[in-house]
């Protein structure tokens, strides 16, 4: 593995809270570079957090801002800058709610200028862009492998929408221009010197005040958290082994509900959480979970060494030991902070004479005494009340996100499940909470990108499900509960009996004859298992499409970007015709085992040739043998046709596949006069 030795390191925003350590770092550990600091001092940094390096020869401060191009280019010419650890940005979610256009200010424009300034001079050898987890969007509450570098940007705020735009910039400059390009994305992260609108700075200080501490919607939404120092460490090893090009998550899989945070805050302190801990009204969007796949950064060399209970006695010990290092914090105290983002012009001098200016620090709005409000579920409001309340696993999926919408259309309350499926304690917790009269479960493990990660993680495959699919069937027969359980028909092949274009299809009774992956043989082997539970409704769905051509789980969206296609007709479930029956299938109280597919099959090619005719006529495709695609696959791909008539003599409206797909899916999204 070869290795990268700057000379003279620019680090933007370095007064603030994880720069600062990366910055004191390196100043302290390589003495051979020159380390320059270049930072407005915006009201959430302060030069005293880089008081460790103040006397290094090889440490220099310039006070500025990053928008600045005059500058920026100034200082990459005259200090001879080869490389940039590009760290400024505003990183408050709450602040960018109500002040959005400075976060495009900050994090567009402000690394937009930074790379311009690289393109002009010609002279960086490196630009490590600091980005952050919140690109990715929610991860999938039953998800057990955690979005990698490759995973879709689904940003769901300001602030992560800000990075996100910003790491496209930095892209493009990497692509366009040959810039050297190295882009991190990070779990949250804590420890000394993090100004008070974080949450755990927060928690510490008001209990230190003997204040309540504040927590937004249930306090069940999941975080992990990094001690600041093992993040430096890996700023340090990105800087000198990351390749260029590259994009490396820095994250640990120990996560932790902000309740838990709260609650282990309150235990250090000796305070009964009970008394302390307040729920508010929830932010405009309060991403549930986000989870990082760190091993690219592991295979660098390094790892997480900071247990989260040393990290967290150590940052409370500092705190106490400096109460006063951000002199008056209340507005950032506030359940709600609305800080207006602050010129750098409270200066925090090195010598310790800081100008503190309390009157200087202004809030939007009156500081009237703040709404308490326990946590809200989420019920539609109904003019009459419903007979039914349907508890739903999967929040974050497809299927388990287009649910709720459908039950909020159809006025029917319900809520999503917090624990996971292996968890029989949560899962009874939910029910008991809930008070449920049907359950659905849409979580489960398909794999990242695709079904051939289950290859390589059979362990965590099996986990969800099998046992956790298991786990969550049997908790809700022991509690008198109907189980709708969406599975796959992605278990037969075509065979002698069952030849393709014959129109014979594999029924509900048929034995499953596919076991080309191993997503396919968990899903088997749970369906049989499941047939010993007379409360479960299995559906069988199979390559689900849906309307919505910009999602990348739809079938018709994968294929339109492939380039190249087998030819196969298929069973296919088109989810706007068949998730409004899987709801009147719970209210019937249906079970057993269903072929939840349209009747019928369509090829790849029929479904392309309907994109030419309805959304796109220029649009081209090629042909593949099976043959040939095996060799770009690990794990081989089912085809077959299902018997779908058990469904349609139940719901005789069902339309056949090709009939559907024009309804539902193209006909709305016709842009051809066709």
């Amino acid at each position: 593995m070869s290795t990268y030795t700057p000379k003279n390191i620019l680090i933007t925003g370095a007064a603030g809270f994880i720069a600062c350590h990366v910055a004191n770092r390196l100043v302290r550990s390589y003495p051979d570079y020159k380390i320059v600091v270049l930072d407005k001092l915006d009201y959430c940094s302060s030069l005293k957090n880089l008081i460790p390096s103040r006397s290094s020869p090889n440490f220099k401060f310039v006070k500025g801002d990053i928008a600045s191009a005059d500058l920026v280019n100034y200082l990459l010419i005259t200090e001879s800058i080869d490389t940039i650890m590009h760290f400024a940005a505003q990183t408050h979610v709450d602040n960018s709610f109500g002040n959005s256009f400075e976060f495009t200010k900050n994090n567009i424009y402000g690394t937009h200028v930074l790379l311009e300034a690289c393109k002009v001079t010609g002279q960086i050898r490196r630009f490590i862009h600091v980005s952050t987890d919140e690109v990715y969007g929610e991860t999938d509450e039953d998800a057990v492998v955690g979005n990698h570098e490759a995973s879709q940007l689904l940003p769901t705020n300001p602030y992560s929408a800000t990075k996100a735009g910003a790491e496209m910039l930095v892209m493009a400059y990497g692509r366009s221009y040959g810039l050297p390009v190295i882009t991190t994305r990070g779990n949250n992260v804590y420890g000394p010197n993090q100004f008070p609108e974080k949450l755990i700075p927060k928690f510490i200080l008001l209990a230190m005040r003997g204040k309540p501490l504040p927590i937004h919607g249930d306090g069940c939404n999941v975080r992990s958290y990094l001690y600041c120092e093992d993040v430096a460490e890996a700023f340090e090893c990105v800087l000198h082994k990351g390749e260029v090009g590259h994009v490396y998550n820095i994250g640990t899989t120990k996560e932790r509900r902000v309740i838990d945070v709260a609650q282990d805050i309150c235990k250090l302190f000796d305070i009964d959480s009970d008394k302390v801990i307040q729920f508010v009204e929830n932010r405009p969007f309060n991403d549930q979970r986000y989870f990082l796949d760190d091993q690219k950064l592991k295979n660098l060399g390094w790892s997480e060494t900071t247990r989260w209970e040393e990290g967290l006695k150590k940052t409370i010990e500092w705190y106490k030991n400096n109460p006063d290092w951000w002199g008056d914090v209340s507005g950032a105290l506030l359940p709600h902070p609305r800080m207006l983002m602050m010129p750098g012009d409270i200066e925090r001098n090195l010598d310790g004479a800081e100008k503190y200016d309390s009157g200087s620090t202004e809030f939007s709005g009156k500081s009237n005494e703040t709404k308490m409000a326990a946590p809200a579920s989420k019920t539609s409001n109904v003019p009459q009340k419903s007979p039914f309340k349907f508890l739903i696993y999967g929040r974050t999926g497809w299927i388990g996100g287009v649910l709720g919408k459908l039950c909020e259309k159809q006025g029917i309350p319900y809520e999503y499940g917090r624990g996971r499926l292996e968890d029989r304690s949560k899962l009874l917790a939910d029910i008991n909470s809930v008070k449920p009269t049907h359950v659905f479960n849409a979580a489960g493990v398909t794999g990242r990108p695709n079904v051939d990660w289950c290859e390589s993680h059979k362990p965590e495959t099996i986990r969800t499900n099998v046992a956790g699919t298991l786990n969550l069937a049997d908790v809700c027969r022991e509690n008198g509960l109907l189980m709708v359980n969406f599975a796959t028909g992605c278990i037969f092949e075509y065979d002698a009996a069952h030849p393709e274009g014959s129109g014979i299809g594999f029924k509900e009774e048929d034995t499953p004859n596919f076991a080309g992956s191993f997503y396919s043989k968990t899903k088997a082997m749970v369906e049989d298992l499941l047939k010993n539970y007379d409360n479960v409704c299995t559906l069988r769905v199979r390559m689900p499409i849906s309307s919505d051509l910009s999602n990348p789980r739809n079938f018709i969206t994968k294929i339109s970007r492939y380039n190249k296609v087998v030819n196969i007709p298929n069973s296919m479930t088109i989810l706007d015709e068949l998730l409004p029956i899987s709801i009147e299938m719970a209210k019937r109280n249906l079970r057993g085992i269903w072929n939840f597919t349209n009747p019928g099959v369509v090829s790849h090619n029929e479904i392309l040739e309907m994109y030419k005719k309805y959304i796109d006529p220029a649009f081209t495709y090629a042909n593949f043998t099976v043959e040939e695609q095996a060799k770009v696959i690990v794990a081989a791909r089912s085809n077959n046709e299902m018997d779908a008539s058990k469904l349609k003599k139940e719901f005789p409206e069902l339309l056949s596949i090709k009939e559907s797909l024009i309804k539902y899916v193209f006909e709305p999204n016709k842009k051809t006069s066709a």
